[in-house]
């Protein structure tokens, strides 16, 4: 680990001018970043500590009956609000299945999505080629070990995921990000968080110093559930996870929103299948299962993750079953 230099801010105004110097990171929970430090991934010249800034850590409503939750919020909190219990299961179910409980109560709502890939090869302590993490060297993943890797949206170049499980909520639910940063604060939809894959090949879309300061999300959404299929029980990355919401007109499907985690470089919603899901019977299970079909024509397993396609569809499928549940 290099030497850096630290400074604690004490007010949001603070922490963005310190932000905005070269090669500066935020530190909030830390959960993340000391893994980049001590890999070698990161090696900031500076850090600047949020951790003080106790508005960001609020949960308030919104005039529109939507909910806004600070950044800082701690993961265990955000999991256990009332609000978010009860109207936005998606969100509640992501998050008890994102980390194990001690990692909940110091990783924070804000900081979870800007997680790095779990590739091994960006994370390897012996650098390998990987254009995320030494720009032009090449992707090993590509014609290497790719059975955890992307299905959609990947290039020769990169073939990453993202691996955060709220990140996956939050674009089901169509949140927004709202941020701070020295030219004036951004609303960013959940949806484009995060890039596909193109030189400099970063892992989110903020700005050098812009700092995450709460998510919105939309009025209540109580049917709404999160599937993550995984090797193990216990505390595991997501092999495909998927983020469902939806709203019913009678005995018809209004609209549905369908995320999809750990299959491409941002979480990635089924389009096709939201559109050909409206004005459905939801107990009709055949017209389902080939709604989901037209969103996985586009699907382009690698040499060693075509398991993937079955494995995210019957999460999708199951997750619109549980959603279906919610009275």
């Amino acid at each position: 680990m290099l030497p850096f230099r630290y400074a604690r801010a004490a007010t949001v105004d603070q922490a963005i001018a310190a932000g905005a110097a070269p090669n500066t990171v935020f530190l909030a929970g830390g959960t993340e970043l000391l893994n980049w430090l001590r890999l070698g991934v990161a090696a900031p010249a500076r850090l600047v500590d949020i951790t003080r800034l106790d508005d960001l850590a609020r949960i308030e409503p919104l005039p529109d009956g939507g909910l806004r939750i600070g950044a800082l919020a701690a993961l265990s909190d955000v999991a256990r609000h009332e609000r978010v219990v009860g109207d936005y299961p998606v969100l509640h179910q992501a998050i008890l299945k994102a980390a194990s409980p001690q990692l909940r109560n110091l990783a924070t709502i804000g900081g979870n999505p800007l997680q790095h890939t779990r590739c091994p090869y960006y994370r390897s302590a012996e650098p390998l080629p990987c254009n995320k993490r030494a720009p032009g060297s090449g992707c090993s993943a590509r014609y290497g070990l790719n059975d955890r890797h992307a299905i959609f949206g990947w290039t020769d170049d990169c073939v990453a995921t993202q691996p955060s499980d709220p990140a996956v909520a939050f674009a089901a639910l169509d949140a927004v990000f709202s941020t701070e940063r020295a030219t004036g604060g951004r609303r960013i939809p959940a949806t484009e968080l995060h890039p596909l894959p193109a030189a400099p090949w970063p892992h989110h879309v903020l700005e050098p110093g812009e700092l995450i300061t709460a998510i919105e999300l939309p009025p209540p959404v109580p049917r709404s559930a999160y599937v993550k299929v995984r090797e193990r029980a216990s505390y595991e990355y997501a092999t495909v996870s998927a983020a469902v919401a939806i709203e019913l007109d009678g005995a018809t499907i209004r609209w549905a929103r369908i995320a999809l985690g750990s299959v491409a470089h941002r979480p990635w919603r089924l389009i096709a299948t939201e559109r050909a899901l409206a004005g459905l019977d939801p107990g009709n299970a055949r017209a389902v299962r080939r709604s989901l079909d037209e969103s996985f024509v586009e699907a382009r397993p690698l040499a060693y993750n075509g398991h993937k396609i079955p494995l995210a569809k019957a999460a999708a499928f199951r997750a619109i079953e549980l959603a279906l549940r919610t009275p």
